[in-house]
């Protein structure tokens, strides 16, 4: 029943259907889990004279004029009528809906739902929905709490409504519930059917209220079940590396150019415990911009080099991969360990050279991009597989890299710092370690907003900071002019900069459509101080480390998430000189005003985190997309963390006590789970 195409219903032909289509509805299925994104309350009848200014509400009024029609322009006509009750009266107005003047007769009682709003002439009531109201009652269809739902060009609210209306009826008491009983008794959990029913065409905001609840327990629990079966596969049946103690470590920290931070050895204390025993490690460590994880993983390197294996670190760019061997090679040097570089950019003979030397194990450290998963990389005895910034590495290209090594331990790292719990559902199939410490001596990276009134002011201190010897970025969202965003190209904004703004000056050009290795060169050319100003798209929020730059500005910050200008920041402030960060913002919504103080008023990228979830709400903060994690369709992260904790409480106590969900009571749920989860449990289990 529930893989029954939208087709059936009677109103659906085929260019229907397609609209359907592109809202992701093919099935009853699909409708039935389209879930409302507001909800419209008409319960609550009023009187003329309460009716308030900017809000949507019901009230019952006589008709007490005719319709006017007044011709604004030729496609623009406007229909007018006043109604009254015993309090006051009001204007209703529509546009273009010349049928009005046929419906609604001088004398007769309606009820009316619209928005209020004020005009010179008094209140009135624009585009509302109305009803006839009979003598005997004066309750109508209008009356009640009424969907409102995501939707596209062409395809109505009350088409919706009726699609969803009719796969209700045609599927009611019949669709069968995922949750046992158990669980359900336990969790005071609605049952399915009384649920779907009552998230559409609630009776009554606490049936709402149980719905939703349902839901968003449902939904949390399938994500959490399927992230510990990813866990389950990574680790079941797998013996890991036994990793001895390492008697050099003490001396190799102590002749680190620092000193580690607390948090830095805690988050390694964690690492090595798990390198120690049988289990495959599969650990994110996760911690601020600057905070310090690639040491940690550096000193993870050499305890599997020391311990006879081989280590891989794969990072996102070319420059990046250049700038970690230039400073990790020497390290292990001088321990008599040795690292090779493996990039796109190899001649032939350079890459044969560093491909045999992996081979044959004369190379015990391997730093290198994308490349490391070509098929001819092979690895004499490879121990431990580290990525850099997770959220470009998927899933399968992690199982690539560890099918090289005979179970090798994972360790991924991320400087996109996510509240400790929600990181368990992003990242459910990994042990987490937190570095939420900065090292000593960081100066905070004054920010400042501003708004094109302030462009001459800043263009001087960008010319400042270069005469002084300085570096700078400057970052817009858009590579090409969109019509659909008034946001500056990087392209245009470049040869604007260039050509009258910094003329004198040394400017380089830097976006997502560059060839790699032009990008790669570019950034070479910056990190070795011959350019002075780098015009770029967020290409370079991750993985640059140019201690000489020390201002960030920001064209467009409007555009950006709290997370992603946090990251972009993190760019600057790597020195020993006061950086600045500088945010162009052109709008004025609350959301942006609202991004904008939080980055003028913290560096912490734990704060910024929890406030990003709060401002953007579900579905959005982690695009779980890419991760490759099914989409969040009710659950709101910040709203219902209270739901998560009880959850991820009571997935773990199933998981322990029945760790492939074989237990009969389970079978539905292990179905949904098979279903959203499988393929990715299947890459990782490596069948």
């Amino acid at each position: 029943m529930l893989e029954t195409p939208i087709t059936k219903i009677k109103s659906i032909g085929e260019k229907r259907a397609l609209l359907f289509h592109k809202l992701g509805l093919y099935t009853y299925e699909d409708v039935l889990y389209y879930f409302p994104r507001e909800y419209e309350d008409r319960t609550n009848i009023k009187k003329i004279n309460s009716l308030v200014p900017g809000e949507s509400c019901s009230f019952i009024a006589t008709v007490y004029t005719k319709v006017s029609v007044k011709k604004i322009r030729r496609n623009l006509s406007i229909y007018k009528l006043k109604l009254k009750d015993e309090t006051g009266t009001i204007s209703a107005v529509w546009y273009n809906q010349h049928y009005i003047k046929n419906l609604l007769i001088p004398g007769k009682k309606y009820m009316f739902f619209g928005k209020i709003e004020k005009s010179y002439s008094g209140p009135e009531v624009q585009n509302p929905i109305f009803e006839e109201v009979s003598n005997n009652t004066e309750q109508t269809s209008l009356c009640g709490i009424v969907p409102v739902y995501p939707s596209t060009a062409r395809l109505t609210q009350n088409l919706i409504r009726s699609v969803v209306k009719s796969v209700l009826e045609s599927t009611t008491g019949t669709i069968p519930d995922i949750l046992p009983e158990s669980i359900r008794k336990s969790y005071n959990l609605a049952e399915i059917n009384y649920t779907l029913q009552n998230i559409h065409f609630p009776k009554s905001f606490n049936d709402y209220i149980n719905a939703r609840y349902r839901l968003v327990f449902e939904e949390l629990l399938i994500l959490q079940l399927g992230l510990l079966s990813i866990k389950n596969a990574l680790q079941s049946e797998k013996e890991g590396i036994l990793f001895p103690p390492c008697p050099e470590m003490e001396d190799f920290i102590s002749k680190l150019p620092f000193k580690l931070t607390n948090a830095q050895l805690r988050a390694f204390s964690e690492i090595e415990k798990d390198m120690e025993s049988k289990h495959v490690m599969n650990r994110l460590v996760q911690g601020d911009v600057g905070s310090g994880k690639t040491v940690v993983a550096i000193l993870a390197l050499f305890k599997a080099a020391k311990s006879g294996y081989q280590g891989a670190l794969m990072v996102p760019t070319e420059i990046l991969a250049n700038q970690h061997f230039s400073t990790i090679a020497p390290m292990m040097k001088r321990f008599g360990i040795n690292c090779c570089l493996l990039t796109g950019s190899l001649s032939k003979k350079q890459k044969l050279s560093v491909l045999e030397s992996i081979k044959d194990g004369t190379t015990q450290i391997v730093i290198g991009t994308h490349a490391l998963l070509e098929d001819n990389v092979e690895f004499n005895k490879l121990g431990l597989v580290v990525t850099d910034e997770q959220h470009r590495f998927g899933v399968r290209q992690r199982a690539t890299l560890s099918k090289k090594g005979i179970n090798p331990d994972m360790l991924v790292m991320t400087a996109t710092p996510i509240p400790r719990t929600l990181a368990l559902i992003l990242y459910g199939d990994l042990d987490i370690s937190i570095i939420d410490e900065l090292p000593p001596g960081r100066t905070p990276v004054k920010t400042y907003a501003v708004d094109n009134s302030m462009r001459e002011r800043i263009n001087n201190f960008i010319r400042k900071q270069v005469s002084e010897g300085r570096q700078v970025y400057i970052v817009c969202p858009l590579v090409e002019e969109s019509e659909n965003f008034d946001a500056a190209s990087a392209t245009e904004l470049a040869e604007k900069i260039a050509s009258v703004d910094f003329h004198d000056l040394r400017v380089g050009m830097i976006h997502g459509k560059m060839k790699p290795a032009e990008k790669d060169e570019i950034m070479t050319a910056f990190a070795a101080g011959k350019i002075d100003i780098l015009v770029s798209t967020t290409v370079i929020e991750v993985g640059v480390n140019v201690p000489n730059a020390t201002l960030m500005v920001i064209e467009n910050a409007e555009r950006f998430g709290l997370a992603q200008l946090h990251q972009l920041r993190g760019r600057v402030g790597r020195g020993s000189h006061q950086s600045y960060c500088i945010l162009y913002n052109n709008s004025n919504s609350k959301v942006s005003r609202e991004r904008m103080k939080v980055m003028k008023e913290t560096n912490d990228g734990f704060v910024i985190s929890e406030k990003d979830l709060e401002i953007r709400g579900p579905g959005e903060f982690f695009g779980t997309r890419q991760h490759g994690l099914p989409e969040l369709k009710i659950a709101n992260l910040y709203k219902d963390m209270k739901v998560l904790k009880t959850v991820q409480e009571l997935a773990l106590k199933i998981i322990k006590n029945d760790s492939l969900l074989e237990n009969q009571t389970y079978r539905e749920l292990k179905n949904t789970i098979d279903k959203k989860f499988g393929e990715k449990i299947k890459i990782l289990s490596f069948n």
